[in-house]
């Protein structure tokens, strides 16, 4: 059974930087990408890069401001934040799938591997 492990988690100001990382076992994936859960909200979608090619997608609110990337080799997914706000504090999940198309990427129910999760915290 494919694993997923996240890395990178942690506390940083308004204005700082933090990188994610999350290492797939046992499995290899045309789709990786990231989710995050604030308290009380819903799971939503952050990014996702795709293995061939290598196309990325963001949510409106991180584009400009975190880059997703990943290491085929490795099977390892990255993601890194700049400029963080507050409101990007949240639980963020590692994802990842086979059969995600583009119409499906904010639907956390297409991805059929998760991370257990990583905590990250910006203050004001």
């Amino acid at each position: 059974q494919a694993q997923l492990q996240e890395s990178g988690g942690g506390l940083v100001q308004a204005g700082g930087s933090l990188r994610l990382s999350c290492a797939a076992s046992d499995g290899t994936f045309s789709s990786m990408g990231w989710f995050r859960q604030a308290p009380g909200k819903a799971r939503e979608f952050v990014a996702v890069v795709w293995r061939s090619g290598g196309k990325t997608y963001y949510q409106d609110s991180v584009k400009g401001r975190f880059t997703i990337s990943r290491n085929n080799a490795r099977d390892q997914v990255y993601l890194q934040m700049d400029s963080m706000k507050p409101e990007d504090t949240a639980v963020y999940y590692c994802a990842a799938g086979n059969t995600i198309i583009l119409s499906q990427i904010y639907n956390p129910d297409a991805y059929h591997y998760w991370g257990q999760g990583t905590q990250v915290t910006v203050s004001s």
